[in-house]
Parts: C-alpha cells; sequence; structure tokens
C-alpha cells in the first residue's frame, strides 16, 4: 500500500453546486413555513391581544363595555386568579368568567362551589363542553355551533326583550332546569341561558359567543344594551381573566413544567411536523433494499481503482479487511494453477494439500501464510503481500 497527498474529488464526489441544487427545494419550503408562520403569529398577536380585557381598547377588547358601565355606576374589577375570583363573589357582585375553557376541572369545580351560594350573578362566556357542566351543572353543550351571527331573543327574559337582535350566535346550549330561559335559539337550542340558582337567590347567564362584549360589535344591533343590562344588575363587577400562572390550576405546592404551559396547538404542530420530516425522509430515501450495482460513468483504470481501495483501507485501519481480500485473491489463482477447483479455493483440506504436492513444501508454513491472523501493523500487512507474491511466482515456475 503506498502513501501519498490529498485525493482529489472524484467523479462521483457532489459539488456545492449539485449540492445546493439538491437541497434548495426544501431549504425553499422551510423558509416559506417559519415566514407563513412569523406572519401568523404577527396578525393574531395584534388582532387578540387583549382579548375580552375590560381595561384593552383593541377591537376584541372590552373597554368600552367597562367605561359604559361606570358611567351607570357600576364598579369593574379584574382579577387573575381563582382564590380573587372566588373571594370576590357575593350577592351585590356580578363574576364575569372570561374564558371558562382555559380552567381545570378541580379550578371549575371550586369556583362553582363558590358561586352556587353567593346570591349573585355568574357571567360564562362561550363555555365549551369541557366546563359548562361543571360551572352549570344541568347544562349542555351541543357540538354544533350556530352559523347565523343576529338572532331574535324569543324568550321571556326582560333583558333579551328590551335589547332585541344580538350578535349571541356561537355554541348552542340545552338545559334540564325547568325554569332556565333559553333565549336567541338557532334551530332551536338556545345560544343564551338564564339558569336561577337552586336557593332562589342569583343566578348563572351563558353566553354562547363573547360577541357582544368586543368593542369593534358593541354598536351593532341590541349587543351594547344586552351587554349592559346583563353586566350591570349588581353594584360590582368582578371581571375574571384565567392566567396560566395561576398557582390553582396544579394544586398547592405544586408546578407547572414547560409541557404544561405550551397550547395543545403546539403540540399538535410538532407532532405533525414530526411526521412530515419522517415522510420526507423515506421518500427522499429513493431506495430500500439490496444495492444494485451500476455502470460508472467513466472508465477507471484497474490502478486507480486498487490504490483508493488501500488508501481507504488504510485510512480506516482496516488492516483485517485488506489481509483478507489479499489472501482471497490469492487462494483463487493458486487453486487454478494447482489444479483445484474455484469452489474449493478457499478450503485448507482442499488447497493446501495440493500446493503441498506441487511445491514440496510445509502444509503448516502455507496454512499460516494463507489462512492465518491479519496482521498487527502496517509493515506486516507489507510483509505479507511481498510473501503471497513470492508463493505465486514459485508455483507458476515451470
Amino acid at each position: 500500500m503506498t502513501t501519498g497527498a490529498t485525493l482529489p474529488a472524484t467523479s462521483t464526489s457532489p459539488t456545492a453546486r449539485q449540492v445546493w441544487t439538491r437541497s434548495r427545494g426544501i431549504a425553499l419550503a422551510v423558509v416559506l413555513i417559519l415566514v407563513t408562520a412569523v406572519a401568523i403569529a404577527a396578525v393574531r398577536s395584534q388582532t387578540r391581544h387583549g382579548a375580552l380585557d375590560p381595561r384593552s381598547p383593541v377591537p376584541y377588547g372590552s373597554r368600552a363595555v367597562a367605561e359604559l358601565l361606570a358611567d351607570r355606576g357600576v364598579s369593574t374589577r379584574v382579577v387573575t386568579s381563582l382564590g380573587a375570583a372566588r373571594a370576590a363573589t357575593g350577592p351585590d357582585t356580578t363574576l364575569l368568567v372570561a374564558v371558562p375553557d382555559l380552567l381545570t376541572h378541580r379550578q371549575q369545580t371550586r369556583l362553582h362551589s363558590a358561586t352556587a351560594a353567593s346570591g349573585g350573578r355568574t357571567v360564562l362566556v362561550a363555555p365549551g363542553s369541557w366546563s359548562v357542566e361543571r360551572l352549570a351543572p344541568g347544562v349542555t353543550a351541543d357540538p354544533a355551533t350556530s352559523a347565523r351571527s343576529a338572532l331574535a331573543p324569543d324568550c321571556a327574559l326582560p333583558e333579551a326583550r328590551r335589547a332585541g337582535s344580538a350578535d349571541t350566535a356561537g355554541i348552542r346550549y340545552t338545559t334540564t332546569h325547568l325554569d332556565a330561559d333559553s333565549c336567541y335559539p338557532s334551530e332551536r337550542l338556545a345560544t343564551l341561558l338564564r339558569v336561577p340558582a337552586a336557593s332562589g337567590k342569583g343566578d348563572t347567564v351563558i353566553l354562547g359567543s363573547p360577541g357582544i362584549l368586543y368593542n369593534k360589535r358593541l354598536d351593532q344591533q341590541g349587543n351594547a344594551s344586552l351587554a349592559l343590562q346583563l353586566l350591570g344588575s349588581r353594584h360590582h363587577l368582578v371581571w375574571y381573566l384565567p392566567s396560566l400562572s395561576d398557582s390553582s390550576a396544579t394544586g398547592a405546592g405544586s408546578q407547572k413544567n414547560f409541557l404544561d404551559l405550551l397550547p395543545s396547538g403546539w403540540l399538535w404542530g410538532t407532532l405533525q411536523l414530526f411526521i412530515a420530516a419522517a415522510l420526507a425522509a423515506f421518500w427522499r430515501a429513493r431506495r430500500f433494499g439490496r444495492l444494485v450495482p451500476e455502470e460508472l460513468p467513466v472508465a477507471i483504470r484497474a490502478s486507480e481503482t486498487a490504490e483508493g481501495r488501500a488508501r481507504l483501507y488504510r485510512r480506516a485501519d482496516a488492516r483485517d479487511r485488506a489481509s483478507a481480500a489479499l489472501r482471497s485473491a490469492a487462494r483463487t489463482r493458486l487453486a487454478s494453477l494447482v489444479g483445484v477447483s474455484v469452489t474449493q479455493a478457499h478450503a485448507p483440506e482442499a488447497l493446501l494439500p495440493a500446493l503441498s504436492a506441487h511445491l514440496h513444501g510445509d502444509g503448516q508454513e502455507l496454512h499460516s501464510l494463507l489462512f492465518g491472523p491479519p496482521p498487527g501493523d502496517d509493515a506486516a500487512l507489507i510483509s505479507l503481500t511481498d510473501r503471497l507474491d513470492a508463493l505465486e511466482r514459485e508455483v507458476r515456475r515451470p
């Protein structure tokens, strides 16, 4: 095996241009996905920032409602913890829960136990099936939502009759309470429910949509009238904005980990990305099963192939593979010279007796040369090569 300078790139080595040509499609797709994600995040952050917050003047905020209530002598207080919301309940207080579905089952049960006997009013904004059955027992959310936005009251509730049509369409509800007021029906299911408390004092109002509370829609239909009547029946309004940082979500003494703080959509999105990456790898693999020999695009001299393979063996310190290849080739050539079939060339019991008879030599020395252990260093490998060449020359000698 010879040593030398660094080998030049072979004809099958991809150039930088070829690598870029093959990967530019995937790189472009990744860039487009990132740009789209950033754009969506920016748009959503601008349009939904401060949603249902009575301090926010953005289109989806609720500052206009709070200011109109203040003009009528109703104070608005914002709380973000379950403890503060429970402590604020009372007969002269309306508790509005902005996003009930953000509460855990444990939080929902504790909140209902505090509001059931408070004698005040509780307003639940668009609770889904996750929360409505615990916050308002006896009420069930229908899986199909209403397609229409403005609906007529069609009930005896005074607040609804005075307000007229309003943007209450969204989640629809059914109830087992016979004394409940079912208003603004959509396909015979209510989008606004008022359920009196079992004690006879206080009630729970369930809104199927937060539309009547948004700044941008307050001046439409009877939204302002309905919102002011529902939220202004008591002197105090407690606006509960559930927060992920609330310690009551996981119980006393426990802390949330990073995955608990991630929205479920992010987890599902990550899973989809992994599936897409696996499918892309499966598509780009192109070939499965055993290797198929292919013709080289150019003719390569045997000496170059041998030298290239030798360099690979040397770089990997694969003296065992190199010596095995040298011995296998030598045994094949020697077998044809001494009359042994090629199929028996690698069987010591067939090849060695024929060689010993031809050379009148020592079979043990031939066995060590042709079937011995791999050499321990490069010098021993070179010595093995010389001895195999000498043996073949001796066998070829007339």
